[in-house]
Protein backbone atom coordinates (compact mmCIF):
# COMPACT_ATOMS: atom_id res chain seq x y z
CA UNK A 1 0.00 0.00 0.00
CA UNK A 2 1.22 3.48 -0.86
CA UNK A 3 1.10 5.76 2.20
CA UNK A 4 -0.32 9.12 1.15
CA UNK A 5 1.02 12.07 3.11
CA UNK A 6 0.51 15.75 3.81
CA UNK A 7 3.75 17.57 4.66
CA UNK A 8 3.69 20.74 6.79
CA UNK A 9 6.87 22.82 6.77
CA UNK A 10 7.75 21.82 3.22
CA UNK A 11 10.22 24.66 2.59
CA UNK A 12 12.29 24.07 5.70
CA UNK A 13 15.39 21.92 5.90
CA UNK A 14 13.54 18.91 7.23
CA UNK A 15 10.56 19.42 4.93
CA UNK A 16 12.80 19.48 1.88
CA UNK A 17 14.64 16.37 3.05
CA UNK A 18 11.37 14.49 3.60
CA UNK A 19 10.14 15.43 0.14
CA UNK A 20 13.41 14.21 -1.35
CA UNK A 21 13.17 10.88 0.50
CA UNK A 22 9.57 10.42 -0.64
CA UNK A 23 10.59 11.05 -4.25
CA UNK A 24 13.06 8.18 -3.92
CA UNK A 25 10.63 5.75 -2.24
CA UNK A 26 7.70 4.25 -4.15
CA UNK A 27 5.95 3.32 -0.88
CA UNK A 28 5.00 6.97 -0.23
CA UNK A 29 3.23 9.76 -2.09
CA UNK A 30 2.66 13.45 -1.31
CA UNK A 31 -0.93 14.67 -1.54
CA UNK A 32 -0.09 18.19 -0.38
CA UNK A 33 2.96 20.10 0.87
CA UNK A 34 2.47 23.43 2.63
CA UNK A 35 4.58 25.98 4.46
CA UNK A 36 4.02 29.11 6.54
CA UNK A 37 3.37 31.20 3.43
CA UNK A 38 0.75 28.71 2.15
CA UNK A 39 -0.88 27.47 5.34
CA UNK A 40 -4.12 25.97 3.99
CA UNK A 41 -4.26 22.18 4.21
CA UNK A 42 -7.48 21.98 2.21
CA UNK A 43 -8.02 20.28 -0.13
CA UNK A 44 -5.75 17.26 0.18
CA UNK A 45 -5.77 16.22 3.79
CA UNK A 46 -9.09 14.39 3.50
CA UNK A 47 -7.45 11.70 1.37
CA UNK A 48 -4.25 11.42 3.41
CA UNK A 49 -3.14 8.48 5.51
CA UNK A 50 -1.00 10.72 7.76
CA UNK A 51 0.33 14.25 8.22
CA UNK A 52 4.00 14.96 8.94
CA UNK A 53 4.90 18.31 10.47
CA UNK A 54 8.34 19.88 10.86
CA UNK A 55 7.56 23.58 11.17
CA UNK A 56 7.26 26.41 13.67
CA UNK A 57 5.61 25.34 16.92
CA UNK A 58 2.81 27.85 16.29
CA UNK A 59 1.73 25.80 13.24
CA UNK A 60 0.97 22.66 15.21
CA UNK A 61 -2.47 23.76 16.38
CA UNK A 62 -3.81 24.08 12.82
CA UNK A 63 -2.21 20.82 11.79
CA UNK A 64 -3.92 19.02 14.66
CA UNK A 65 -7.27 20.69 14.00
CA UNK A 66 -7.24 19.46 10.41
CA UNK A 67 -6.11 15.99 11.44
CA UNK A 68 -8.91 15.81 14.00
CA UNK A 69 -11.49 16.95 11.47
CA UNK A 70 -10.51 14.20 9.02
CA UNK A 71 -9.33 11.44 11.38
CA UNK A 72 -5.77 11.60 10.07
CA UNK A 73 -2.79 10.50 12.23
CA UNK A 74 -0.32 13.29 13.04
CA UNK A 75 3.45 12.86 13.04
CA UNK A 76 4.89 15.86 14.89
CA UNK A 77 8.62 16.56 14.72
CA UNK A 78 8.36 20.26 15.56
CA UNK A 79 10.00 21.33 18.84
CA UNK A 80 9.87 24.37 21.11
CA UNK A 81 6.15 24.13 21.99
CA UNK A 82 4.64 26.16 24.81
CA UNK A 83 2.83 24.44 27.67
CA UNK A 84 -0.50 25.30 26.06
CA UNK A 85 0.61 23.84 22.74
CA UNK A 86 1.79 20.67 24.46
CA UNK A 87 -1.61 20.43 26.11
CA UNK A 88 -3.26 20.67 22.68
CA UNK A 89 -1.11 17.79 21.44
CA UNK A 90 -2.11 15.60 24.40
CA UNK A 91 -5.77 16.43 23.89
CA UNK A 92 -5.61 15.61 20.17
CA UNK A 93 -4.04 12.25 21.01
CA UNK A 94 -7.23 11.29 22.83
CA UNK A 95 -9.00 11.16 19.45
CA UNK A 96 -6.33 10.35 16.83
CA UNK A 97 -2.92 8.66 16.76
CA UNK A 98 -0.19 11.25 17.38
CA UNK A 99 3.48 10.30 17.12
CA UNK A 100 5.29 13.13 18.89
CA UNK A 101 9.02 13.02 19.49
CA UNK A 102 11.95 15.39 19.64
CA UNK A 103 14.00 13.16 17.36
CA UNK A 104 12.97 10.61 14.72
CA UNK A 105 16.42 9.07 14.33
CA UNK A 106 16.50 5.33 15.08
CA UNK A 107 19.93 5.68 16.65
CA UNK A 108 18.89 8.63 18.79
CA UNK A 109 15.90 6.76 20.15
CA UNK A 110 18.15 3.86 21.05
CA UNK A 111 20.25 6.44 22.90
CA UNK A 112 17.16 7.47 24.90
CA UNK A 113 16.69 3.81 25.82
CA UNK A 114 20.37 3.25 26.71
CA UNK A 115 20.56 6.43 28.81
CA UNK A 116 17.60 5.26 30.88
CA UNK A 117 19.11 1.84 31.45
CA UNK A 118 22.52 3.34 32.26
CA UNK A 119 21.08 5.81 34.77
CA UNK A 120 19.11 3.04 36.45
CA UNK A 121 22.22 0.87 36.71
CA UNK A 122 24.72 3.51 37.84
CA UNK A 123 22.45 5.24 40.34
CA UNK A 124 23.13 8.49 42.17
CA UNK A 125 26.87 7.94 42.54
CA UNK A 126 27.36 9.26 39.00
CA UNK A 127 26.86 12.94 38.11
CA UNK A 128 24.97 13.53 34.86
CA UNK A 129 25.59 16.15 32.17
CA UNK A 130 23.91 16.58 28.75
CA UNK A 131 25.75 18.37 25.93
CA UNK A 132 24.33 19.14 22.49
CA UNK A 133 25.55 20.96 19.40
CA UNK A 134 23.61 22.07 16.32
CA UNK A 135 24.02 24.33 13.30
CA UNK A 136 24.09 28.09 13.74
CA UNK A 137 20.57 28.51 12.27
CA UNK A 138 18.75 26.46 14.93
CA UNK A 139 16.26 28.71 16.71
CA UNK A 140 15.56 26.88 19.98
CA UNK A 141 17.96 25.89 22.74
CA UNK A 142 18.53 23.47 24.29
CA UNK A 143 17.45 21.11 21.54
CA UNK A 144 14.31 19.07 22.00
CA UNK A 145 16.40 15.90 21.99
CA UNK A 146 18.69 17.22 24.73
CA UNK A 147 15.65 18.06 26.85
CA UNK A 148 14.31 14.56 26.21
CA UNK A 149 17.59 13.08 27.42
CA UNK A 150 17.43 15.26 30.52
CA UNK A 151 13.81 14.22 31.08
CA UNK A 152 14.83 10.56 30.91
CA UNK A 153 17.42 11.20 33.62
CA UNK A 154 14.91 13.08 35.76
CA UNK A 155 12.36 10.29 35.38
CA UNK A 156 14.88 7.78 36.72
CA UNK A 157 15.47 10.07 39.70
CA UNK A 158 11.69 10.36 40.07
CA UNK A 159 11.92 14.12 40.46
CA UNK A 160 10.65 17.05 38.34
CA UNK A 161 13.09 18.09 35.62
CA UNK A 162 12.38 21.76 36.36
CA UNK A 163 13.89 21.29 39.82
CA UNK A 164 17.00 19.42 38.66
CA UNK A 165 17.98 21.19 35.44
CA UNK A 166 21.01 23.52 35.35
CA UNK A 167 21.49 25.50 32.11
CA UNK A 168 25.25 25.95 31.92
CA UNK A 169 27.21 27.45 34.80
CA UNK A 170 28.74 30.83 35.46
CA UNK A 171 30.25 32.62 38.43
CA UNK A 172 30.23 31.33 42.00
CA UNK A 173 27.93 28.36 41.57
CA UNK A 174 29.13 26.42 44.59
CA UNK A 175 29.72 22.69 44.63
CA UNK A 176 27.67 20.57 42.26
CA UNK A 177 24.67 18.97 43.95
CA UNK A 178 24.19 15.23 43.61
CA UNK A 179 20.83 15.42 41.86
CA UNK A 180 21.32 18.26 39.40
CA UNK A 181 21.32 17.57 35.67
CA UNK A 182 23.57 19.90 33.70
CA UNK A 183 22.59 20.82 30.14
CA UNK A 184 24.71 22.75 27.67
CA UNK A 185 23.80 24.01 24.17
CA UNK A 186 26.48 24.70 21.56
CA UNK A 187 25.81 26.33 18.19
CA UNK A 188 28.03 26.64 15.13
CA UNK A 189 28.55 25.92 11.47
CA UNK A 190 26.42 23.26 9.80
CA UNK A 191 26.32 20.61 12.53
CA UNK A 192 23.23 18.46 11.94
CA UNK A 193 23.03 17.20 15.51
CA UNK A 194 25.42 15.94 18.21
CA UNK A 195 24.22 14.73 21.62
CA UNK A 196 26.25 13.43 24.54
CA UNK A 197 25.34 12.25 28.01
CA UNK A 198 28.23 12.06 30.47
CA UNK A 199 28.08 10.00 33.67
CA UNK A 200 30.94 10.94 36.01
CA UNK A 201 31.94 9.43 39.35
CA UNK A 202 35.07 9.71 41.49
CA UNK A 203 37.56 7.66 39.49
CA UNK A 204 35.67 6.84 36.30
CA UNK A 205 33.48 8.32 33.56
CA UNK A 206 31.08 6.85 31.05
CA UNK A 207 29.85 8.68 27.96
CA UNK A 208 26.99 7.80 25.61
CA UNK A 209 26.67 9.78 22.39
CA UNK A 210 24.93 10.04 19.04
CA UNK A 211 25.98 12.04 16.00
CA UNK A 212 23.78 12.70 12.99
CA UNK A 213 25.55 13.37 9.71
CA UNK A 214 22.48 13.82 7.51
CA UNK A 215 18.90 14.97 7.98
CA UNK A 216 17.85 11.90 6.01
CA UNK A 217 18.05 9.84 9.20
CA UNK A 218 15.29 12.00 10.72
CA UNK A 219 13.25 12.09 7.52
CA UNK A 220 13.28 8.33 7.06
CA UNK A 221 12.37 7.86 10.72
CA UNK A 222 9.38 10.18 10.28
CA UNK A 223 8.25 8.23 7.21
CA UNK A 224 8.57 5.00 9.17
CA UNK A 225 6.45 6.52 11.93
CA UNK A 226 3.81 7.67 9.45
CA UNK A 227 3.47 4.19 7.96
CA UNK A 228 3.33 2.67 11.46
CA UNK A 229 0.61 5.10 12.66
CA UNK A 230 -1.90 4.17 9.97
CA UNK A 231 -4.72 2.19 11.56
CA UNK A 232 -3.45 2.64 15.14
CA UNK A 233 -5.91 3.53 17.90
CA UNK A 234 -5.86 7.07 19.32
CA UNK A 235 -2.96 7.74 21.63
CA UNK A 236 0.18 9.76 22.22
CA UNK A 237 3.04 7.69 20.82
CA UNK A 238 6.79 8.17 20.61
CA UNK A 239 9.42 6.76 18.30
CA UNK A 240 10.08 4.14 20.97
CA UNK A 241 6.60 2.80 20.26
CA UNK A 242 7.35 2.76 16.54
CA UNK A 243 10.54 0.80 17.20
CA UNK A 244 8.85 -1.61 19.62
CA UNK A 245 10.92 -0.44 22.60
CA UNK A 246 8.26 1.27 24.69
CA UNK A 247 7.51 -1.81 26.79
CA UNK A 248 11.18 -1.89 27.75
CA UNK A 249 11.52 1.73 28.86
CA UNK A 250 9.12 1.94 31.75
Amino acid sequence: MITKLVIVGSKGRMGQTILQCIAEDQNFAVLKAVDVDSPSLEPGISGAHALIEFAMHSATRESLEKCLAHGVPAIIGTTGHTEEELRNIRQAAEKIPVVFTSNFSTGMNLLFYLVRRTAETLGDEFDQEVIEMHHRMKKDAPSGSALTLAQVLADVKNKPLSVLLKHGRSGETGARSRDEIGIHALRGGGVVGDHRVIFSAMGEQLELSHRAFSRETFARGALRAAKWAVGRPPGLYSMLDVLGLSNKTG
